[in-house]
């Protein structure tokens, strides 16, 4: 059964993210794809970090980008997806994280105080289809970029693909 994207709720903003890893030279895109209801990209990021230890640390350091990007441009009701299940339930938990990633956890918990509404949902990764190629592809091409109302173009095909795949 195919599983894609659904938008989110009235003026609620959904982010998907994802990190990709290098193990060799220890970096990670940081990729995000932000959607309002009607499944219009509002903003599209990737940019890599240096100095990531592990493929655990890109994704939780790719969260602590997410919500960075959403205070930034002031969107208040947000859903936060990942296809990883252990980072969503370390940013649900309300315990103190003493794992590998626990200061990104906690620089997140600082954060999340200044949303009106933040849920963080895991999704599979079908539905998370965008930010992988994003987090994928910025990692092999090393391209980073920062667009609003846009993704990068070798984005665009799976972009139209969950478009038309699109419940009426």
């Amino acid at each position: 059964e195919l599983i894609k994207w659904s938008g989110p709720p009235g003026s609620i903003v959904k982010i998907n993210f994802d990190g990709a890893y290098n193990g060799c030279h220890y970096k990670s895109p940081s990729s995000i794809v932000s959607k309002n209801a009607e499944g219009i990209a509002l903003l599209s990021y990737s940019k890599t970090q240096k100095g990531v230890p592990s493929a655990f640390a890109a994704e939780a350091l790719a969260c602590c980008k997410v919500v960075q990007i959403g205070i930034e441009m002031q969107w208040l009701e947000i859903i936060i997806e990942k296809d990883s299940l252990a980072i969503i339930k370390k940013c649900q938990s309300k315990s103190q994280d003493r794992s590998q990633v626990g200061v990104y956890i906690h620089d997140i918990h600082k954060i999340i105080d200044k949303f009106n509404n933040i849920v963080f949902k895991h999704t599979p990764r079908s539905e998370n289809g965008l930010a992988h190629i994003l987090a994928t592809e910025s990692l092999k091409k090393t391209e980073e970029f920062y667009l609003l109302k846009n993704v990068s173009g070798y984005a665009e095909k799976q972009k139209i693909a969950n478009w038309m795949r699109e419940p009426y």
